[in-house]
């Protein structure tokens, strides 16, 4: 009697479980759709941010390139400029 009395009663949370069970399966698999949702939203912006970092470096690269010539520039002219300069005038007092 006792061993049909712990069966029945093995059986009975088994029954009684399962609808627990069932809400803990739901509401999982809701928080996992809202996190591969979640997930898929981070994977574009993530993409963006590359896209703008990509964009960003090729201007960095540009501006470089420019900033160098410039600087080529300046000093040639400053090359030109450095030996033609006259000489001072002396003030006299009169």
């Amino acid at each position: 009697m006792t061993h049909k009395n712990t069966w029945l009663r093995f059986a009975v949370a088994v029954v009684l479980s399962l609808p627990l069970a069932a809400c803990k399966d739901t509401k999982t698999l809701q928080e996992n759709e809202q996190l591969k949702a979640h997930v898929a939203d981070l994977q574009k912006e993530n993409g963006q941010v590359g896209n703008d970092l990509e964009t960003m470096t090729a201007a960095r690269d540009e501006l470089a390139k420019e900033n160098d010539s410039l600087k080529a520039e300046l000093n040639s002219c400053k090359a030109k400029h450095s030996g033609k300069k006259a000489a001072a005038k002396k003030h006299h007092r009169t």
